[in-house]
């Protein structure tokens, strides 16, 4: 896709839009992951003033993409910026690679980007690759942290490897049991002593929300921060909730690594909003609300007392691009609806005071109308094959069994399936025609607890919308007069 850069976007608006900026503490050490994997992704300058108002000073990004990065230049937000997997093979083979992409996405950015750390890949271990990375990540990880020393911002900027849990585990429920995977031990215990020598953090992805969806039988509490779980002792320590379970048993994996004070941060942590049985925003409201308390306690784990240096919430917003291989709630770990909206009250300093985040400010949306489906047409024998088009093509994850619009009737499924469809496709109108079963309305078809949304307009449709006005006209014709 190309981008249009920031005349027809961040200036243009600045124009139209006067911002307030609202400031509110964040616990610290708390930050958020940017994803884009969406249809439409926001303007990175608005993603960054929505970042802004809520106070949130620590973001990881998932590539390195210089429209985004460069919209966080001289805000002081911390930034982790990414290599994805599928270029790790060019940066172990060759070091002059390495040096040209931390050349050019990292030491170029002059404006004050306040780059932390470089992501080598993104949980390339996962057993589902089935060992496709396990070659390529070290060496990458080895040229890409020599090329930050030979640049000279090796001793500011630290290369790692975000690291899913499954890296790690113990044959029982006690952390005192962990180590690192048979099948990766001796690379794993390579990558510990280098980050370890380095002075590199090791980067883990947590999910307690996983623990619950893959285990029917998993104590629902457990996944909680509220100590409602019966405790699980392991020697003198007690374990009231999965997540410090899991990161202890890192940390005896780290021991026997023979690096036991290696610094950990927590790459991702989140829960989802929909998308399955207890994704839902009920848990994910409960399951934040304890977290963000966990965290103001600064009590860290059983283990570890001074733990969580750095924690990135997963995610920032919804991305319905995502893949659904692990499940349909991948697309629904946003703290913030796909447009920026928030989606819960919570309160990021753990003190308990719930209030709406700020939303992101100046969105604008195609029309307000709607492809639904069209009653009156009784050719029924159309529709299966139509709803499936759809959903292989959009996002139908709410429709699924415990999501947010689980609930609505046979009229209201195949409704929301065109309707997503259609505004995945820009409200193009052939895309609402579905061999006459649909129909374009301007009543809102949302239900109770179940948004149509509309899609965010792209920088073109926001072109059109400004030059359809005779004021927009004028401002735009001045801003290309005065870069000219």
């Amino acid at each position: 896709m190309v981008r249009i850069r920031a005349i027809n976007n961040k200036n243009l608006w600045r124009w139209c839009v006067v911002m307030v900026m609202v400031t509110r503490s964040v616990a610290d050490g708390i930050g958020v992951n940017w994803g884009t994997m969406m249809a439409q992704p926001l303007n990175p300058g608005t993603v960054v003033q929505m970042l802004k108002d809520n106070g949130i000073k620590k973001v990881k990004l998932f590539d390195a993409d210089s429209w985004d990065v460069n919209a966080l230049a001289g805000t002081g937000i911390e930034v982790i910026v990414a290599i994805p997997n599928n270029e790790l093979g060019r940066f172990s083979k060759d070091y002059d690679n390495a040096k040209d992409w931390v050349k050019e996405n990292v030491t170029s950015h002059k404006g004050g980007v306040d780059i932390r750390y470089v992501a080598v890949g993104n949980e390339p271990f996962l057993k589902t690759y089935n060992g496709s990375f396990i070659q390529t990540t070290f060496p990458a990880l080895e040229n890409i942290q020599k090329a930050l020393d030979e640049a000279g911002v090796g001793n500011k900027i630290k290369a790692t490897i975000p690291c899913n849990a499954d890296v790690y585990e113990s044959p029982s429920s006690k952390p005192s049991e962990g180590n690192f995977r048979k099948d990766l031990r001796p690379l794993m215990v390579d990558i510990v002593k280098f980050l370890h020598a380095n002075k590199s953090p090791f980067l883990v992805n947590i999910y307690p929300f996983l623990s619950l969806y893959q285990d029917a039988n998993f104590p629902i509490n457990y996944a909680f921060f509220d100590e409602g779980s019966n405790p699980i002792n392991d020697g003198n320590l007690a374990y009231t909730n999965v997540f410090d379970a899991n990161y202890d048993t890192l940390v005896w994996s780290l021991k026997k690594a023979g690096v036991p004070d290696l610094k950990i941060a927590v790459g991702e942590i989140g829960w989802p909003t929909s998308g399955g049985l207890n994704g839902n925003v009920e848990s994910a409201k409960r399951f934040y609300d304890g977290f963000f308390k966990k965290m103001a306690s600064g009590k860290g784990t059983p283990l570890r007392k001074d733990a969580y240096d750095d924690v990135y919430l997963f995610s920032l917003m919804d991305e319905n691009l995502k893949s659904v291989a692990p499940g349909n709630f991948e697309r629904h770990w946003g703290i913030f609806q796909y447009d920026g909206r928030p989606k819960f009250a919570m309160d990021f300093t753990g003190k308990g005071s719930n209030k709406m985040p700020v939303g992101a400010k100046g969105v604008q949306y195609l029309e307000p109308q709607w492809c639904v489906y069209d009653k009156d047409n009784r050719n029924m024998s159309l529709v299966t094959e139509n709803v499936n088009f759809a959903c292989s093509m959009a996002d139908c994850t709410p429709l699924g069994y415990g999501s947010s619009c689980n609930h609505l009737d046979i009229n209201g499924n195949i409704s929301y399936a065109f309707n997503i469809y259609f505004q995945m496709q820009a409200q193009d109108m052939e895309a609402c025609d579905f061999q006459g079963l649909a129909k374009i309305t301007k009543v809102n078809a949302s239900e109770k607890g179940c948004l149509f949304p509309i899609q965010v307009a792209s920088t073109g449709h926001r072109m059109k919308l400004l030059l359809s006005s005779p004021i927009g006209a004028a401002v735009a014709i001045m801003l290309l007069f005065l870069l000219l």
